[in-house]
């Protein structure tokens, strides 16, 4: 199929088909949810942050991550956000072309395409020195915080009529551009006086796999209970950090879902590899995003995937940062 006819198609297509919802209403509510939140309505933020990052059932988790963004989420400072420290290494980037005819053949009934995959062949080592990575996404709060200090012109279009989601205030801000993107990385490091950017690919999937460079942050095997993709059944971005199973081996919290993440490289094919055009192919130059999202399949959740913006909702595009 040529690349014109993939994007006709991606275009032509209604978010709710391409995420799999028919198009009756489909129920979203967390089970247990409203018994969760009585019986932890009583805690202070201390309890709360214990709660959303290490209790064994989801709903506490997610009633604990609720309402700390109503009072105000401890975790998720603007100006001195939760940095871990990520050791320098030879690191392993990328998959080889038989793990990627594997990982097609495994996706294929999801709609993947082979040329998806292919842009993250070939496999090879890189040296990866020293840098710090945020623990979590940067949030609607972070983001707002910008927008007061500087007026910058871009409100996210996931926020209804472009009113601050003060409920979501610890959820992931997304639907921004890439520049809003940097541009909030530089006002940051100028309100501060330190140095942070968006993370590079290798950085990124090195935070994201670990030295033993697994397919998820977790490992190898999917497990819907551990990230929020289109499989875990929500829907809705998640406050930040309510996955601490799912957690990076270093640590990194959402590496896999909640919503996508731009990093600081334009596409180019892997040290000897080969472009790959798919339906991205046609941009003049496009950044790269990586870790899926709540809409999408968990195919776009893997370490090593490869993706970018496109121009639909669908698409949820946010960040996090690195200091050097």
């Amino acid at each position: 199929m040529l690349v014109s006819d993939i994007k006709k198609i991606i275009n032509q297509m209604d978010d709710r088909e391409a995420m799999g919802l028919s198009m009756h209403s489909v129920d979203t509510r967390v089970p247990n949810l409203s018994n969760a939140l009585l019986h932890i309505k009583k805690c202070n933020k201390h309890e709360l942050v214990l709660t959303a990052e290490s209790h064994e059932l989801f709903e506490y988790r997610y009633a604990a991550g609720i309402l700390l963004g109503l009072m105000g989420d401890p975790r998720t400072s603007t100006i001195t956000p939760k940095m871990i420290e990520i050791p320098a290494g030879e690191v392993e980037i990328g998959i080889n072309i038989n793990k990627a005819y594997e990982v097609f053949d495994r996706f294929n009934q999801l709609g993947v395409k082979k040329e998806w995959i292919l842009k993250e062949v070939p496999k090879f080592t890189v040296m990866v020195k020293a840098f710090k990575v945020s623990k979590y996404l940067v949030t609607n709060e972070n983001y707002y915080d910008f927008l007061l200090d500087t007026k910058y012109c871009e409100l996210p279009s996931s926020w209804e009529f472009g009113i601050y989601p003060y409920l979501k205030s610890n959820h992931p801000v997304y639907s921004i551009s890439d520049d809003a993107a940097i541009s909030y990385t530089q006002w940051l490091s100028k309100k501060t006086g330190r140095f942070f950017r968006l993370p590079t690919e290798y950085e990124w999937e090195y935070a994201a796999s670990g030295p033993a460079h697994y397919e998820y942050p977790w490992g190898n095997e999917y497990k819907p209970n551990l990230c929020n993709t289109l499989e875990t059944g929500l829907y809705s971005s998640t406050p930040v950090g309510i996955f601490p199973k799912g957690n990076s081996p270093f640590g990194v919290s959402d590496m896999s879902g909640n919503v996508e993440e731009y990093v600081q490289d334009y596409y180019r094919p892997y040290p000897n590899g080969k472009a790959v055009i798919d339906d991205l192919g046609d941009i003049d130059e496009y950044r790269i995003a990586r870790g899926g999202s709540f809409t999408r399949h968990h195919d776009l959740a893997r370490t090593t995937r490869r993706h970018g913006r496109f121009s639909k909702d669908i698409y949820v595009m946010g960040f996090r940062l690195v200091e050097i």
